[in-house]
């Protein structure tokens, strides 16, 4: 089996976040691999790692990072692969304002799609719909995933129903 995405995170301090993410591609049976590089502490492996990614079969990259948050751009910077990056609220963030902004605000020619404040699983999600643009197989397990929202708020409209109060009507 080999990885169609590759999830990188600044460090390992970031997994609380970056695991949703795995988890939706784990339930979605989309193989990934799942990676903590620094853009400002292994600089010369983020390169290779995003110089070396489509030859190695990663067609999509989620890279989550706090703080500065470099390290979207800096992969986005090295790779033709969309990178979708994640603004993670850290310890040494403001109020996760810096992360959002150093991923959201990319100089032309180097586009990160960016999904909100800690949302990894935001960018699971739009990881697997761009991998079904040509893949029949993932567009129907996106289709399903889409099709179980909907359940899920229908059954909580019936659940919401059954609440009594004096004057709900």
């Amino acid at each position: 089996m080999q990885a169609k995405v590759s999830i990188i995170m600044g460090s390992t301090s970031d997994l609380p976040i970056m695991e949703s993410a795995a988890k939706h591609l784990n339930e979605l049976q989309i193989p990934f691999e799942l990676n903590a590089l620094s853009a400002h502490r292994t600089p010369k492996q983020v390169e290779d790692f995003a110089t070396k990614a489509y030859e190695r079969g990663i067609r999509v990259i989620i890279a989550g990072a706090g703080g500065a948050a470099h390290l979207p751009g800096v992969i986005a910077a090295f790779t033709s692969i969309p990178v979708i990056g994640v603004p993670i609220k850290a310890s040494i963030s403001i109020d996760g304002w810096d992360s959002i902004l150093s991923i959201l605000q990319m100089p032309p020619g180097i586009p990160v799609a960016t999904v909100g404040l800690n949302a990894a699983k935001n960018a699971a999600i739009l990881s697997t719909q761009m991998l079904s643009i040509g893949d029949e197989e993932i567009k129907e397990k996106v289709d399903n995933f889409k099709k179980s929202l909907e359940e899920k708020i229908v059954k909580a409209n019936e659940q919401l129903s059954q609440i009594k109060f004096e004057y709900k009507v």
